[in-house]
């Protein structure tokens, strides 16, 4: 039973942050919830400081998750309610790993209890927290013995990495489970990547080029979008490097007709538009509404302009299957493998019989966008995934069924050469993961 309001008001402040971290830690392991779904559904905050630490404490909950769980194993005799389990692990990760006071995070978790309706739960985990700061090494080394903790992935998904990528996989999980870096798109048609850096150093913000993409910067230390110069005007826009090369291999000329089949949120296709100087006919899908909207809201914020449309690109009905294309962009569906450090709840939500589906999508889709490409056009499909099934063994099956299809290398010093395709690795202070094939069509 919740508490009566009078009590509710003496609740310390952070309660209400700590309760709604443990809400959404349990909607991701206890419901199967989007991370990103869920964070976006709250109400608005009041300050924009109790948002951060929301997505402080929530990401960084589900980064950590197995040894999270393997310590709260340890200090309780059973498991708790799923909130207070939830709770308990929001505030081991405080403890932990954030610079918060031990007293002010113990106080604020033990609060949040309350707040969750489970006055009762609130000595329990008062005394799992002090519990933790007495025996803090004790329990980190018998943590550190469970399997899982070590590298903090679950036992099918390692695996799956490491046969992929048998000498780099150790390098891609210490990604995978680190803090992403922030990266920046600068709108080339507005200002140039040099200037711009010079307006972030004016701002006190420290920024270096990619080397592999012409527009991209990456900052020291992220910050709040509302602190990047001219955000809101569109002189840029956040994108991970490895995705900023969709647009430069596609590279769509002016006056060419150009199809973003799976366009959400919309990075990818305002970078077309600003390579072309706004000078390409390109028509963005998804199949998602609200998704769709997003797309729009950053073409409008950038100052370039697409035709939208809600449908499945495999599906082919509407004026926009109609025509033809020079350029396809193809971003499919897939397992997001490559970009867990900025989803870490993609570790939990995955399940290894996911692949088998998500290939057969890819496959549909493949196979319905390809003939509205113009004879010598060229289709680029890219995943933010690791996995080969996905990637180039999908564009091996893809030559197999098409023979009007040849691949079109894509060389650079970037990434890595595959059988079929090059796929960029998530590094500290580097990419994300990222697969590219390049599609050409044979015909007169």
């Amino acid at each position: 039973m919740a508490e009566p309001a009078a009590h509710r008001a003496q609740v310390p402040a952070g309660a209400e942050v700590r309760a709604t971290a443990a809400r959404a830690v349990r909607a991701v392991r206890e419901q199967g919830r989007s991370l990103t779904d869920f964070l976006a559904e709250l109400p608005p905050f009041s300050d924009d400081r109790d948002r951060a630490l929301v997505q402080e404490l929530s990401f960084g909950t589900l980064r950590l998750l197995p040894r999270l769980e393997a310590l709260r194993t340890l200090l309780t005799d059973k498991p708790p309610r799923p909130d207070i389990g939830a709770l308990i692990l929001i505030g081991l990760y405080q403890l932990a790993e954030t610079r918060v006071p031990s007293h002010a995070a113990v106080a604020a978790t033990v609060a949040a209890a309350r707040t969750l309706g489970q006055p009762r739960a609130a000595g329990l985990v008062n005394a799992v927290l002090r519990r933790y700061l007495r025996e803090r090494e004790t329990l980190e080394e018998r943590a550190a013995q469970e399997p899982g903790v070590p590298s903090l992935f679950p036992l099918w998904l390692e695996q799956a990495v490491r046969r992929a990528w048998p000498t780099q996989w150790r390098d891609i999980l210490a990604a995978s489970n680190a803090r992403p870096p922030m990266s920046l798109r600068v709108n080339t048609r507005r200002v140039r990547r040099s200037a711009y850096a010079d307006r972030l150093a004016a701002a006190g913000l420290v920024a270096r080029p990619i080397a592999e993409a012409p527009a991209g910067l990456m900052l020291d230390a992220p910050v709040a979008v509302v602190r990047l110069p001219g955000f809101a005007d569109g002189l840029v826009s956040v994108q991970d490097g490895g995705a900023q090369l969709a647009a430069e291999l596609l590279d769509a000329q002016p006056g060419e007709a150009v199809l973003d089949a799976c366009a959400a949120p919309g990075g990818k296709a305002a970078h077309i538009l600003e390579r072309s100087d706004d000078r390409v006919a390109l028509t963005a899908l998804d199949s998602d509404p609200q998704r769709l909207a997003l797309v729009e809201q950053n073409l409008r914020r950038l100052g370039v302009a697409a035709e939208t449309v809600v449908a499945d690109a495999s599906v082919l009905s509407g004026d926009w299957a109609k025509r033809h294309y020079r350029r396809i962009l193809l971003d499919v569906p897939c397992s997001a493998t490559g970009v867990i450090r900025r989803h870490p709840d993609i570790k939990w939500l995955r399940r290894a019989t996911d692949l088998s589906q998500l290939c057969r999508r890819q496959a549909h889709l493949l196979d319905a966008t390809w003939p509205l490409l113009e004879p010598g056009g060229v289709l680029l499909y890219t995943t933010c995934s690791l996995l080969p099934p996905e990637n180039e063994e999908q564009i091996a099956a893809f030559l197999e069924r098409h023979h009007d299809a040849a691949e079109q290398a894509i060389g650079g010093h970037w990434g890595h050469p595959r059988v079929h395709g090059r796929q960029t690795l998530p590094r500290q202070q580097g990419p994300d993961g990222f697969f590219y094939a390049r599609l050409r069509k044979v015909g007169p």
